[in-house]
């Protein structure tokens, strides 16, 4: 079954994929952008689990963080004439022309858990959490925090021009500003990786006299955060003690850093974007039902108090 139909034949559609024998006949392409981290992992497991327990078809493909393979794998994808495309987007600019490819071949485009800066009209619906808010929460938990002493803090940006990267630090700024004792004094990306935030965190230790004069460290992803307090146990400091660790989006080995005191919060963001996806999917080839343009899941602040060793436990099951 290929969806290039008008919304007037979406009845028609939908009892083909609901009374079917098989409904393997929906093949969906995925275009990922990579393993950089595990969060991203995580998505990627889920997202073929979904896929598997509806009997959907999911053609998938590694991007390997470059957004010239992410269009050449839409483009590939709109050729085979697949139902629908998902999309992780690596950068948030320059999708129009692909985009505009899809819509005119009638694929519906879903977004997952990244925004593009491209008419609303290119694409169905995206599924993502509320970016800015959650830089927001991990900068109002600084600010608590340090309960206004002078904190001098590092931050380790996502992917240049990616849309996490973007929002994720104009919400922490936002949650800083008017509190004078904090101050962001370095801030460069971490490309979402373990091993760059370790590089990048080297560089800020050195040029700040040995870690000395940097009172807080702000990551943009947990990955970045643990490769960043290796870097500082190796300084001779003490992540979680001499240089305070907040990050996003709760991946099991930051509760095991938690647990052992050496990060002191991090934001939840659901791996599980396919779920919401696949149910907008559902639902426009049922009777032709357009989804909200942001399809919001929730985000949530966990701290040392909230047992992390426990929540690491109940996050291993997750895909990671």
């Amino acid at each position: 079954m290929k969806l290039k139909t008008a919304l007037a034949s979406a009845t028609i559609l939908a009892a083909c994929f609901f009374n079917s024998a098989s409904a393997a006949d929906l093949t969906v392409g995925f275009s990922q952008i990579g393993s950089e981290s595990g969060w991203r992992a995580a998505e990627t497991t889920l997202t073929k689990q979904q896929a598997q327990e509806r009997g959907i078809d999911l053609k998938f493909a590694d991007a390997q963080q470059k957004q010239e393979n992410q269009i050449k794998a839409l483009r590939s994808f709109i050729a085979q004439g697949v139902d629908a495309i998902l999309v992780a987007p690596v950068v948030a600019t320059g999708w129009d022309e692909v985009l505009q490819e899809a819509k005119d071949a009638e694929i519906p485009v879903i977004l997952l858990d990244r925004t593009v800066d491209a008419s609303d009209d290119l694409y169905m619906t995206a599924v993502t959490s509320d970016l800015v808010h959650e830089g927001n929460v991990a900068g109002k938990w600084l600010v608590d925090t340090v309960a206004g002493k002078p904190c001098n803090v590092v931050e380790l940006q996502g992917t240049t021009g990616s849309s996490p990267a973007i929002d994720r630090k104009k919400g922490f700024e936002q949650a800083l500003a008017g509190n004078d004792n904090l101050k962001i004094i370095r801030s460069q990306t971490g490309d979402f990786t373990r091993t760059k935030g370790k590089e990048v965190m080297e560089s800020f230790l050195k040029a700040e006299d040995g870690g000395k004069n940097i009172c807080a460290l702000y990551a943009h992803n947990d990955d970045m955060a643990v490769g960043a307090i290796q870097a500082i146990k190796e300084a001779g400091l003490k992540p979680g003690t001499d240089i305070l660790v907040v990050s996003i989006d709760a991946v099991p080995d930051i509760f095991q850093a938690m647990a052992a005191g050496e990060a002191n919060a991090t934001v939840e963001l659901t791996p599980n974007m396919a779920g919401p996806a696949f149910d907008a999917l559902a639902a426009y080839l049922k009777d032709g039902t357009q989804p909200k343009k942001w399809i919001q899941t929730e985000s949530k602040l966990y701290t040392q108090a909230d047992d992390p060793s426990k929540v690491y436990e109940e996050k291993k099951g997750l895909g990671y």
